[in-house]
């Protein structure tokens, strides 16, 4: 039977037994050394990559389109965006502005068979735009794409420069996309837009998380609220950039971008609530620009780390008791945390099972710059973590993207133009 077809929720989080292949606690402790080498270099934005058992991958740039590298190391460009060149095909819908464009993208579990990927773009087909969720066909050769189908068409895009300080059209865009290992569906960041609303909103589906199958149906068992759209499994978040499992539980977690402070990593639950509402006129709060009040109390001002305590959480426990606690908060301050994935595999040792994240700060006010790669020692309950800063082999960049390759190297893609493959030793 498909398993898209089985509601097969993840443990819950006080059941989940030891992941597979991570090494008990305490048994491993060593951490391997990395070495680097280009994959693909003069690139424009890379946002994502994804594989097949055999090395190919897929891959995106933000502003171009939707490749291939086949395992010759060819390149074949696939899907290209208004006004790219070079591509087999192009849709003139799709464009970039900001943080928006081509983003996230997946390979179906059942490829062999069916042949769909899946990318995550902003479109025009919606006035004033919205962001899309595609389901492409690739042919035999890997030469070119075909059978888009737009199984989820309704994700909120941020049009315009709004009368907010910060950010311009395309802002908090989320997109990333990844197919759960245990339970077959697809999971879909969206972020808030800037638009206070949307977090917390029953049925606009920025801001959450969403739980599909290849149609982009809702999945059975996301436990959204009374009221919710049906497709949603977690709400509440601002921007979440990663969304990985966790080897052996499948235990879902998001990468989150703090508002000036505590980028987080999240166990989440389902119909789980992450705790962001930047509504004014909530927990106390005044008006603020454009009636969203995502960087309060510190909308002009320079981040003053003895002041943190005072700004606005992501995680609101006190208006949510019952929001999803976050496993870690990086020290409390934000530094643009992109992609995530969980390491598996003995060669990388120590850190067999655990998480890591890429930064790509850009340091301001006050913040310090992030660029680097974090491993995250998570607790079997997902409420609590240790980090460990990565002795990176080349220089620190913008990262954008981490995704474990089928030859167990880490792929690493950053805002320098490069897809990079780390090898432990």
């Amino acid at each position: 039977m498909n398993r898209l077809l089985i509601a097969a929720l993840p443990c819950a989080l006080a059941a989940c037994a030891t992941p597979s292949g991570a090494p008990p606690a305490g048994s491993q402790t060593t951490a391997p050394t990395l070495s680097h080498a280009v994959v693909l270099t003069k690139l424009d934005s890379p946002w994502d990559m994804a594989f097949l058992p055999n090395g190919t991958m897929f891959f995106t740039e933000k502003c171009l389109g939707l490749s291939v590298r086949q395992p010759s190391g060819t390149v074949v460009k696939l899907l290209g965006m208004k006004d790219a060149t070079g591509y087999a095909s192009t849709a003139s819908d799709l464009f970039c502005e900001g943080q928006a464009g081509m983003a996230g993208v997946a390979v179906d579990p059942g490829f062999a068979s069916n042949r769909f990927i899946y990318v995550y773009s902003t479109s025009s087909l919606t006035a004033p735009g919205t962001n899309r969720v595609m389901r492409l066909k690739v042919n035999d050769n890997m030469t070119a794409v075909s059978d888009r189908t737009d199984i989820v068409a309704d994700i909120q895009y941020k049009p315009r420069a709004s009368d907010h300080p910060f950010g311009g059209p395309g802002a908090h865009n989320g997109g990333r996309i990844r197919f759960n290992p245990g339970d077959g569906f697809l999971y879909v960041t969206t972020g808030d837009t800037h638009n206070g609303e949307v977090p917390q909103h029953p049925t606009l589906i920025g801001g959450k998380v969403l739980r599909i199958d290849r149609d982009g149906k809702a999945a059975p068992g996301n436990g959204a609220p009374a009221g919710f759209d049906p497709r949603v499994y977690t709400y509440g978040h601002r921007n979440p950039q990663g969304i990985t499992f966790r080897p052996g539980t499948n235990q879902a977690y998001t990468a989150e971008n703090g508002p000036w402070h505590t980028d987080e990593v999240t166990a989440l639950v389902p119909g789980g609530n992450a705790g962001w509402d930047p509504r004014p006129n909530r927990a106390g709060r005044g008006a603020c620009p454009d009636n969203y009040c995502g960087y309060s109390p510190n909308q002009m001002g320079a981040v003053d780390p003895k002041q943190r305590s005072a700004f606005m959480p992501m995680t609101d426990t006190k208006t949510y008791a019952n929001a999803m606690k976050p496993a870690w908060t990086n020290d409390g301050l934000s530094q643009g945390m992109f992609g995530a994935t969980f390491l598996s595999g003995p060669q990388w040792k120590g850190w067999n099972g655990r998480m890591i994240v890429g930064f790509g700060g850009i340091g301001i006010h006050g913040t310090p710059v992030g660029n680097r790669l974090d491993v995250l020692d998570i607790s079997r309950d997902g409420l609590t973590a240790t980090r460990t800063t990565v002795n990176l082999p080349m220089p620190a960049v913008r990262f954008r993207s981490l995704v474990q390759g089928p030859d167990g190297n880490l792929y690493v893609a950053n805002d320098e133009g490069t897809i990079a493959r780390l090898t432990p030793s």
